[in-house]
Formats: structure tokens, C-alpha cells, sequence
């Protein structure tokens, strides 16, 4: 009889264990879900103001087209926003949003994309360092940068 109860009760252990597991898992593919939407649809919405109004008079950012000026290939790529805008809707809209598909399919790939899109968040910004002197908004990008990618790794642990 004693012997039942303990294997009753090792039982009931493993089976809380496995339901705290998955909420955290649950918990984590959440919050990796957030940082793709948000940094994915500000980058769509961005990428599409410099697309639409590649001259940047109507969201004042015609004050930056000179920093690209100092870029190589800057007379074919950079007399207006049209280039960047394509290149941010690539690099960070297409890329979260393919990480938003995999999260919601449950894709065994979908804690990797989003690790990825982390570090890729990171090298867009470090690139900005480079182009523009340091501000707030790209610092805290980069900082977002950061929490993706250590998101994307602790759901990736967790997972496997």
C-alpha cells in the first residue's frame, strides 16, 4: 500500500513539473511574440514612410540625408530614403515577420528566428552607431536588440 501512494505521488510531481514547464515555455514564446511584433510592425511602418515619401520632408527626417551622403555608392543608393527604406523593411520587417509565422505555428525553428532577428536587430543598429552620432532611440533598439536575442535563447532552451 505504501509503495502505491509513493508512486501515486511521484506521479502527481512530474505532472505539476511538466504543466509549470510549459507555462514558462508558454511564457516565453509570449514575450517573443511581442518583440517580433513590436520591432516587426515599426519597422514595416517605417520602411513604408521612407518608401511612400522617400524625401523625408513630411516626417522631418531630411535633417539625416546627409549622414548618408558619407556612405560608399551614396549617389546611387542614397539620395533619398527610397534604399534605406527597402533595405529596413528587409532586414527587419521581413525577417519578424517570418519569426511572427513561426511563433504562432509552433515551429520548432520559431525560438531560433527569433534569436536571429535579435542579433540582426543589433548589427542594423551598430550600423546606425556607425552612420549617425549616438542617441537615445537607437540605444534603446539596441537594448531591445538585446532582450530578443536573450529571449529567443532561454525559449530556445527551454524548448530543447
Amino acid at each position: 500500500m505504501l509503495y502505491d501512494n509513493s508512486y501515486f505521488i511521484k506521479h502527481k510531481i512530474i505532472k505539476i513539473q511538466m504543466k509549470t514547464c510549459n507555462l514558462s515555455l508558454r511564457f516565453l514564446r509570449n514575450i517573443q511574440l511581442f518583440w517580433s511584433l513590436f520591432i516587426g510592425i515599426g519597422a514595416c511602418l517605417g520602411a513604408f514612410m521612407m518608401i511612400f515619401e522617400p524625401s523625408g520632408k513630411t516626417f522631418r527626417m531630411i535633417e539625416m540625408l546627409p549622414a548618408f551622403q558619407k556612405l560608399p555608392c551614396a549617389e546611387i543608393f542614397f539620395q533619398d530614403f527610397f534604399f534605406p527604406g527597402i533595405a529596413l523593411l528587409v532586414v527587419n520587417g521581413l525577417t519578424n515577420t517570418i519569426s511572427i509565422i513561426l511563433i504562432l505555428c509552433q515551429n520548432k525553428y520559431a525560438a531560433l528566428s527569433g534569436m536571429i532577428c535579435g542579433i540582426i536587430l543589433m548589427l542594423w543598429i551598430s550600423l546606425q552607431f556607425y552612420i549617425f552620432p549616438l542617441n537615445f532611440m537607437s540605444t534603446l533598439y539596441f537594448v531591445f536588440g538585446i532582450l530578443q536575442t536573450v529571449n529567443g535563447w532561454r525559449y530556445l532552451k527551454k524548448r530543447f
